[in-house]
């Protein structure tokens, strides 16, 4: 019988690599996973704050017909070092 992988090991596997942590304030922090709890409270090393930057295109096609495009990327905020991530703030995280 093959054992189950648990939601843990995942996170366990990501350890000592860099990561994606996607926060509940539109943010994202990129970083070294250095240590996590059960309630996920994560340790980044060397990590970098980034910001939803949302840019919206108008192309006027003719006289009644416009475009709209709306485009979002995110943009180097801050680097931070070390930070601590209260597990209840974070939405996903995932090896980058």
């Amino acid at each position: 019988m093959m054992e189950q992988s648990r939601p843990l090991d995942a996170l366990n596997r990501a350890r000592n690599k860099r990561v994606i942590v996607d926060l509940k304030n539109q943010k994202q922090m990129i970083g070294n996973l250095v240590a996590f709890d059960i309630h996920i409270n994560t340790v980044l090393d060397n990590a970098e704050e980034y910001d939803a930057k949302t840019t919206k295109i108008v192309k006027q096609v003719d006289d009644k017909t416009r475009e709209e495009t709306t485009t979002t990327e995110m943009v180097l905020k801050k680097k931070l070092g070390t930070v601590f991530l209260r597990g209840d703030t974070i939405i996903s995280i995932s090896p980058s």
